[in-house]
């Protein structure tokens, strides 16, 4: 059972089967948004998938940042990612058409930040998100 199902912009259907979120910047005691936080936020969000899923090829939507405040810190100016850092599961069918439907899946493992706590569904999810290349990205597996 899906928790989700989405339609890349290629047409492919997808289903959502598994969805771990977090607040972006949870735990930040001091300093502030910009640059050097966000590039370590990003690379941790992408590690701690490819150890959650070790199997699975894992891939990163690039964010988008925001920038609330033109004025430069000593590490930067603020920039800011959207508020909820997401590593979700993803299937579909097979990627290659000679194998057996009924026996074979593809998956994919995906990273991304999105403003809202939702799971990302239909014709509403981000379209960086439904504008992966599943077939360059995915893994078929056997059932």
């Amino acid at each position: 059972m899906s928790l989700s199902h989405l339609v890349l912009s290629s047409g492919r259907s997808i289903e959502l089967t598994e969805l771990r979120m977090s607040s972006t910047y949870a735990g930040m005691l001091e300093g502030y948004p910009c640059k050097p936080i966000n590039d370590m936020k990003v690379s941790g969000l992408r590690q701690q998938a490819e150890r959650a899923f070790p199997s699975t090829p894992v891939h990163l939507v690039p964010p988008s940042c925001d920038y609330p405040d033109q004025t430069a810190g000593a590490f930067g100016p603020v920039e800011v990612l959207p508020s909820v850092a997401c590593i979700g599961a993803f299937r579909s069918t097979a990627i290659t058409p000679e194998l057996d439907p009924v026996l074979h899946r593809s998956a994919l493992i995906v990273v991304w930040f999105q403003a809202v706590v939702n799971a990302p569904s239909g014709e509403d999810a981000d379209l960086a998100l439904r504008s992966i290349s599943w077939e360059e990205l995915a893994q078929d597996y056997e059932l």
